[in-house]
């Protein structure tokens, strides 16, 4: 799978996402509810969006993410669609449906002229709005409106087209957009694979790799996703992010930390300095576990039975945390990490230190922020009580693997400093 990769002012490679609708269909709520913790009762008071804004995400892979006003048209985009690798355009509900249809396939047409690659993922929002079999059936002729426009063009066997019922008040629109990340990850086998085998070694009913903050799910084990299952991991996570960042802090966390490379820690000290960095071993990774009780279950989850024959009831919900959020500066030795809490190191400021003696290393890329990933796990409450030590054991193993993953691709997206210019290096995955 390739995808168009273009480099933002830090020469950081950024996969790209266009998020179009009409005005007021919901685009800037889609954004900000999902990448700026915004609540959905205050996107009642959003501006209308009158220029296009460009955000940008850190998560297993970089984003930015266009959002553009609702009059914009393929000529007024200001640049080819070949530079996106994903569009996702967000079609009210409520509305009549000539007007975002018609433009919709306008894009698609153009589309299928400039990027046949692109992902066009349609959002079907505010779904809230509509008694649920009244939403169904708006949901179904938009579909079959979309298709019929596109068969009198002859274009609609040629693109791929994803169509999902969106709302900011449910886990549904997180649902929708962890697809549009998953359709975007390169590294999504190799990370299903490790969730796979984490959940035949633990006897996992079901695993997550949850990215935190946004509560989308980069990877998942092979079993089925149910709604029930999914909105109660995320609710779990949402009591995560307002509580564990508080209640679950190392508080001999230093502010730089080094992920991995053949230095030793004593070469990265300095006895007129307080940075210090911390081998992986010395850092500290958050957990926690529930016991849920059958009723809060979805129906898919009984009464388990122990090792000893007692019946245990529910399902117990774990959770570990698999890499933080850090700025990561990667040096000739391996890979140095400074805190996010604590701010970046330049890559200015390391070059001008080259031969200082109060310098901690000389790096020759810098690279976007470490995503906050972590794993959420259901499995039989007797499983939990009778073998946690192996359970938390494959963890670790867990755990090593997606960070190897996540630093490829972040070397691989980096920028590589070169006399104090920055150059962007070429494109690895892993």
């Amino acid at each position: 799978m390739s995808h168009n990769l273009q480099s933002d002012s830090t020469g950081v490679s950024r996969t790209k996402i266009l998020l179009l609708g009409l005005r007021r269909s919901g685009k800037t709520s889609i954004q900000q509810v999902l990448f700026d913790s915004m609540t959905p009762k205050e996107t009642f008071y959003l501006d209308a969006t009158m220029r296009t804004v460009k955000h940008t995400y850190d998560t297993i892979i970089p984003l930015e993410i266009w959002d553009c006003p609702g009059n914009i048209t393929v000529e007024t985009i200001g640049v080819s669609l070949s530079v996106f690798s994903t569009l996702v355009f967000v079609i009210d509900i409520r509305d009549l449906y000539n007007q975002p249809i018609s433009r919709l396939v306008e894009f698609i047409i153009a589309a299928y002229h400039h990027n046949p690659s692109l992902n066009l993922e349609i959002f079907v929002h505010k779904a809230e709005k509509l008694q649920e079999d009244e939403k169904i059936e708006n949901f179904r002729q938009i579909n079959e409106r979309v298709m019929d426009r596109l068969m009198d063009d002859f274009i609609e066997q040629q693109l791929l087209m994803n169509f999902y019922l969106t709302s900011i008040f449910d886990h549904s629109l997180h649902h929708a957009f962890s697809k549009v990340l998953q359709r975007l990850t390169d590294s999504l086998p190799y990370l299903e694979e490790l969730l796979n085998i984490y959940c035949a070694n633990s006897q996992a009913s079901k695993v997550f790799l949850f990215d935190a903050p946004s509560r989308l799910y980069v990877a998942s084990d092979a079993s089925p996703v149910d709604t029930a299952t999914y909105n109660l991991c995320c609710d779990n996570l949402a009591m995560i992010n307002a509580f564990g960042t508080g209640l679950y802090r190392s508080v001999s966390a230093s502010p730089v930390r080094r992920r991995r490379g053949n230095l030793k820690p004593s070469e990265f000290r300095n006895r007129d300095s307080d940075i210090q960095i911390q081998t992986p071993q010395d850092l500290f990774y958050p957990s926690g576990a529930t016991s849920l009780q059958p009723s809060s279950l979805p129906h898919s989850y009984s009464f388990s039975t122990s090792s000893s024959g007692m019946t245990v009831p529910g399902t117990t919900i774990m959770w570990h945390l698999v890499t933080t959020g850090e700025t990561s500066l990667i040096t000739e030795a391996g890979l140095v990490s400074s805190s996010s809490e604590c701010g970046s190191i330049s890559a200015e400021d390391n070059l001008s230190s080259r031969n200082s003696s109060t310098s901690v290393s000389v790096p020759i890329f810098t690279t976007y922020n470490n995503p906050t990933l972590i794993l959420l796990v259901l499995l039989p409450t007797s499983v939990w009580e009778s073998r946690r030590g192996l359970v938390e054991l494959n963890v670790i193993a867990v755990r090593e693997g997606v960070q190897e993953i996540v630093d490829l691709e972040r070397e691989g997206r980096g920028t590589r400093v070169v006399g104090g210019a920055l150059a962007s290096q070429s494109n690895r995955r892993p």
